[in-house]
């Protein structure tokens, strides 16, 4: 490996170092102050404008954008969607409506732009474009969301969602039938390289923009989550294509399979997304403690929701007396029974007692008495 490419390398994961750094101990002020952009923007254009191209190329590089705008959000939605607070995970919705969009919307930009000095200035905009949406002092994807996307999107968008399942729903049925599938990908076989691109590229951002947007309007933590969820693993596969498409993107079938990926990760009936986020991602960032716990208290709080309180009680106690038992024994047999017999000794079953029913034969109370062969049993 030569020099330039350490260089380069070195250069994008300090920035990366400085933005995390940034994120880690400056507190968010939701960007209320307007002195803050205004300084930030200054300081942003003069940093692209008159650092010398032999060192902004270096800084300012493909993979600098990448890291700022695609691997340090991946890794921040990730951990958001662990974490028991629930506050940021509307935050990082807001940045991926936006910047995740518009990542993947301008990764083609930087290979049509031939000189290397607009190039530099082009990817040196774009790295602070992306950090201005989180950096907690100007929250630019809070901003934007609160004074545009909320107030002038989110009431177009709210019926374009429900138009959209239905269509959705429509194509799956349409799918459903083999030669359609078939005459649908010979057509998609056909396109030009670049429109496969958009086309999946808009398969994989459009809906879940609308769904996003309609989520972060709700007081419900649930669709954010979901759909938070869905961002951090479609970021991973977006690059994965953007890697692998200057190799074998020529392969027919590749943008084919790209699309078939983002449908399985988007649609609830597979929910692919969460299956994939728990089983590579959240290992990967070493947040399984933290699952467990954000997975916990969602637990408790739909046990609230949908159990009355002296049941939710006697389910908590039966839990927590479950997880209090000695650990050494691991066998999924042996562990069931002892939450079954936590369960029941939890649970008072009242006694069934069978009531008592007079013999109609009887010949107290009127009833006649004991049957005879005359007696008519029809």
């Amino acid at each position: 490996m030569s020099a330039d490419p350490w260089i380069t390398l070195g250069g994008a994961v300090g920035f990366l170092v400085a933005v995390s750094l940034t994120y880690k101990f400056i507190e968010p002020n939701q960007g209320r102050d307007w002195k803050v952009h205004a300084i930030y923007w200054v300081a942003a254009i003069c940093a692209v404008v008159f650092i010398p191209t032999s060192v902004a190329r270096y800084m300012f590089s493909s993979l600098t954008v990448t890291l700022v705008g695609a691997v340090y959000p991946i890794y921040r939605a990730t951990k958001a969607v662990c974490t028991p607070e629930e506050a940021d995970d509307k935050e990082w919705l807001q940045f991926w409506m936006l910047g995740g969009v518009l990542f993947m919307l301008t990764t083609w930009v930087d290979d049509v732009i031939k000189a290397d000095k607009a190039d530099t200035i082009w990817l040196g905009i774009l790295t602070f474009t992306f950090f201005w949406l989180y950096f907690p002092l100007t929250c630019g994807a809070y901003l934007v969301y609160t004074h545009i996307t909320e107030p002038f999107i989110g009431p177009k968008v709210k019926p374009l969602q429900r138009k959209m399942n239905n269509f959705i729903t429509y194509i799956y049925q349409t799918l459903a039938n083999a030669v359609h599938l078939y005459l649908l990908w010979i057509i998609f076989m056909f396109l030009p390289a670049g429109l496969k691109r958009i086309v999946t590229i808009a398969v994989g951002t459009v809906y879940p923009f609308v769904c996003s947007v309609t989520a972060a309007a709700t007081e419900e933590i649930e669709d954010d989550t979901y759909w938070l969820t869905y961002w951090a693993v479609y970021g991973c596969l977006f690059l994965i294509m953007d890697v692998l498409e200057t190799w074998i993107g020529w392969v027919p079938g590749f943008y084919s399979v790209i699309i078939f990926s983002t449908v399985y990760l988007m649609l609830p009936m597979f929910r692919g997304a969460d299956k994939v986020f728990r089983k590579i991602l959240v290992p990967l960032a070493g947040l399984q403690e933290l699952l467990m716990l954000r997975d916990s208290i969602q637990i408790k709080k739909q046990m609230l929701r949908d159990l009355d309180p002296e049941r939710a009680k006697v389910v908590r106690k039966s839990i927590a007396k479950f997880f209090d038992n000695d650990d050494d024994d691991a066998d999924p047999a042996v562990l069931k029974e002892e939450f079954m017999t936590s369960w029941s000794s939890s649970v008072k079953i009242p006694k069934m007692s069978m009531p008592s029913i007079s013999n109609p034969f009887s010949s107290k109370g009127g009833g006649g008495g004991e049957p005879t062969e005359a007696t008519n049993l029809v």
